[in-house]
């Protein structure tokens, strides 16, 4: 098995990479338009830009791991039935069962690799894309400027105001033509430039403005009682108004979101609120007992505010209502339960959460094997399907599977079912159905004169049509 083995690993290693890297890079480009609003406006360096991109990576890549494996499953097997190799493995005593020993173990290594990147690198990647989407947001709008119109231009550094004005901007190149800039920043005296053209740039750090002005003249008259003119004609002169922009300020926030933990911290977090949500409960049956055995007079409840009534003091919360008529009593009561319940249904909530998402780490690794138990035995079932069918097959398992999990989170966070049941309910169902379907892989053997099209819709048509036919016949 060690040729056939290679021979199949390497027959699965070029679909997977075509189509992890096809899948992860139309995914990715929707992620970044759909974000590319954040950064427009804001005059953001390359470098902020390139992190900005490289963090949201991270997120499209669990995505498209376990989808790369189930397209690369598929394409081969199919591809491999098309031209008749699994009938000439079959003749020569090899079962297509055994075919799924060395694909499997790909899927397993994939998983843990899944696995890996999902507690490790994802997490972080998310806690860093927040922090830095903080720190875009709170950037105010680069500096810019307005064509046919006179711009005051502010700095920081004691000088100015500017006022600038130009007949025409080009936003593309940052020229402006037909420059005028009038200069009230020297003390009393008054500079007036006039350029026919110039180029606008801010330094690495965003807080200069520098204009390179060409082909101009300047007049500047003094504050004096002299009244001193001055005019100079220049063919390149650079005006430097520092202070003019902002600068981006790093957020460092140390609070994570549960897509922003690994398992680990995941399940401090669970400890932790689980331990909060049992002294919430204890508090509120001791407090309930407690008004119980007031209610009734007996009890040390009662015995304390016996005595504390004797001593005219009030030492404990339901003392404070001794002399409460009894819907008074009952409405504290109803109050400082509902506190109690609101808190611990929150809890609740925050623990299914957490709960939720470390089951999702687990299943969307295991979907790696799941979706080549899945792949093989569809891909031997219908060898003539073609692209259409990997794609068709591909998109209706990975909707079926996401509709699944969101659905399920959804389900757990309002805590309408356990976290564990709905987040691995996908994985059980393909489960079930890929190990009856590699069960009858052996008999779906076909040559390239069969699993067209046509076998596909009439094989949907029965599957579908099966269980109302036997509704009507009961």
């Amino acid at each position: 098995m060690g040729i056939l083995t290679r021979y199949l690993v390497r027959s699965h290693l070029g679909p997977f990479l075509f189509a992890f890297s096809l899948l992860t890079g139309l995914l990715f480009v929707n992620a970044i338009a759909q974000r590319l609003e954040r950064l427009v406006g804001k005059g953001l360096p390359w470098d902020i830009i390139i992190e900005f991109v490289l963090l949201a990576l991270p997120h499209t890549i669990a995505l498209t791991l376990p989808l790369g494996v189930l397209v690369a499953v598929l394409y081969t097997f199919s591809d491999l039935a098309a031209h008749s190799e699994i009938i000439a493995m079959s003749a020569g005593g090899i079962r297509p069962r055994k075919l799924l020993v060395p694909v499997l173990a790909c899927g397993i290594l994939l998983a843990g690799v899944t696995y890996g990147f999902n507690d490790r690198v994802l997490p972080e990647a998310n806690h860093r894309l927040k922090n830095l989407s903080i720190s875009i947001g709170q950037k105010s709008p680069t500096f810019q400027l307005k064509e046919r119109v006179v711009n005051r231009i502010d700095t920081d550094d004691g000088t100015g105001p500017y006022f600038l004005k130009a007949e025409r901007i080009d936003p593309s190149t940052s020229e402006l033509y037909d420059i005028v800039i009038y200069d009230v920043s020297r003390g009393g005296s008054r500079r007036t430039t006039y350029a026919d053209r110039g180029e606008m740039t801010l330094n690495r750090s965003l807080t200069d403005l520098y204009l390179r002005l060409y082909s101009g003249h300047m007049y500047e008259v003094g504050s004096g009682e002299d009244g001193t003119f001055q005019q100079m004609t220049f063919d390149r002169q650079v005006v430097v108004m520092r202070g003019v922009s902002d600068v981006l300020e790093r957020h460092d926030g140390d609070q994570r979101s549960d897509r922003e933990m690994s398992i680990a911290m995941l399940k401090d977090q669970v400890l932790q609120k689980q331990g909060q949500l049992d002294s919430a409960r204890e508090e509120a049956a001791a407090r309930s007992k407690e008004a119980v055995e007031r209610a009734l007079g007996i009890g040390p409840a009662a015995d304390s505010l016996r005595k504390a009534s004797a001593e005219g003091q009030r030492t404990t919360v339901f003392a404070q209502t001794a002399n409460l008529p009894p819907d008074g009593m009952t409405q504290t009561l109803a109050v400082t339960t509902r506190t109690s319940v609101t808190r611990m249904e929150a809890l609740r909530r925050q623990v299914n959460k957490h709960e939720v998402e470390i089951h999702k780490k687990y299943t969307i690794a295991f979907a790696c094997i799941v979706f080549v138990l899945i792949g093989a035995p569809i891909g031997v079932r219908f060898p003539r399907g073609g692209v259409g069918m990997v794609i068709s097959v591909s998109a209706l398992v990975m909707s079926v599977y996401w509709m699944g999990l969101i659905g399920g989170e959804k389900l757990a966070d309002k805590g309408l079912a356990d976290p564990f049941w709905v987040m691995w309910a996908p994985n059980f169902i393909f489960l079930i159905a890929g190990v009856v379907m590699v069960g009858k892989m052996g008999n779906w053997v076909a040559s390239a004169r069969g699993g067209g099209w046509t076998e596909i819709w009439r094989s949907v048509w029965r599957w579908t049509s099966t269980p109302y036919r036997r509704w009507l016949e009961a």
